[in-house]
């Protein structure tokens, strides 16, 4: 059977010029680059230029750049390290988990609400500030809706006080176009392996001249910013895909990404008991939440699973939590059932076609079973 992967805002299969920087630098004598010797000298070299090229797709300085892990330890890193500028913490209700549970660990957290289509309102924002406010977290764009966050509203509406800005752009880059500088914001995080670099790779962006506490500490690596012997392989990866990404390739699979999504929802509008969530039209391109009456999630994706059809549900009995889904219930809708569809960079026609195809008989067969 052929297999329809949608589920790319989990994780994206890796992109070919990542794979092939990945085996070309493994395939290298592996020196610590904070050496002087050839071997060190050249995986500095293979580290620095994947630096700048995550540079050049972010819109940042290469010195801004911190190579991380991946978007939970850089979510990580970012609350530690402005947690010694005050007691508070302010975030939307639509976070990430590593988000909520990274802001907790530091003292007080001010949560602020989102509308019906999980937008927050900036005013909202600079309403939930304190004089102990060390820093606002701000997604730019959701990971289980897709709806898409005025960041740079935000931003500007904290920019008086001397709290921090910290956008989780973790479900953004790669997808839509990032441009740090412009933006304005303090903090930065991205993961590598949701657009297609390898796994266990991520970016911390610290804005030119802001000095935070280390995460992790007992080396200089990463500038005295995160200790710890560089994965250079990994990392060249990320580099790869960087700039395979950057000029006019993001732009075109972007609108590759919203036209594919744009039939999904195109063809579900005439399905009974299915709705949208979240904002259909100012969202990540790549990403569409559905909403379905009657029955569970699980056994819906177990059904599209079964005709081969890789999809992913937000709710409690489909993922690692037990809870049902914060983000849908912030938005005051129904947080047990929904239904992700993400597309990616390997996504074709014909996987939206497989979904379009099953999903109908898949509803209709559950729905037969209750009655």
């Amino acid at each position: 059977m052929t297999r329809h992967y949608l589920d790319h805002a989990s994780t994206s299969p890796l992109r070919p010029e990542a794979r092939r920087a990945l085996v070309d630098a493994l395939g290298a004598e592996g020196g610590d680059p904070g050496r002087l010797h050839a071997e060190g000298l050249e995986a500095r070299v293979r580290l620095e230029t994947a630096r700048e090229q995550v540079a050049g797709l972010l819109g940042a300085r290469p010195r801004e750049v911190v190579l991380t892990s991946g978007a939970t330890e850089s979510i990580t890193a970012a609350c530690w390290g402005a947690a010694g500028r005050g007691d508070h913490q302010v975030l939307t209700a639509v976070e990430h988990s590593a988000v909520t549970a990274a802001a907790g660990r530091h003292g007080e957290v001010t949560v602020v609400g989102v509308d019906g289509l999980g937008r927050v309102d900036p005013d909202a924002v600079r309403a939930a500030l304190r004089p102990d406010t060390s820093v606002v977290h701000v997604q730019w764009g959701n990971h289980e809706v897709g709806t898409t966050q005025p960041v740079a509203a935000v931003v500007e509406a904290v920019r008086d006080h001397p709290a921090l800005v910290h956008v989780d752009a973790a479900q953004a880059v790669g997808h839509v176009p990032v441009a740090f500088r412009e933006l304005g914001a303090d903090l930065l995080s991205v993961s590598g392996h949701k657009w297609g670099a390898p796994a266990g790779t991520g970016v911390l962006l610290v804005r030119r001249g802001l000095r935070l506490d280390p995460l992790l500490v007992g080396g200089d690596q990463e500038r005295a910013r995160r200790a710890g012997l560089e994965p250079v392989a990994a990392l060249a990866g990320v580099g790869a895909a960087a700039a395979a990404l950057t000029g006019p390739a993001l732009a075109a699979e972007e609108a590759e990404a919203r036209r594919l999504t744009d039939r999904v929802l195109d063809g579900v509008v005439d399905l009974d008991g299915v709705r949208v969530h979240g904002d259909p039209v100012e969202r990540l391109p790549h990403l569409v939440c559905l909403g379905v009456d009657d029955v569970e999630p699980q056994a819906v994706l177990l059904g599209l699973d079964r005709a081969g059809v890789a999809c992913h549900s937000g709710s409690a009995c489909s993922s690692e939590s037990l809870e049902p889904s914060p983000t849908l219930a912030a938005m005051g809708v129904d947080a047990l059932r929904s239904l992700r569809v993400s597309v990616g960079w390997s996504t074709t026609d014909a996987d939206v076609d497989a979904l379009l195809g099953a999903l109908p008989e898949v509803l209709a067969g559950l729905r037969a079973l209750r009655r």
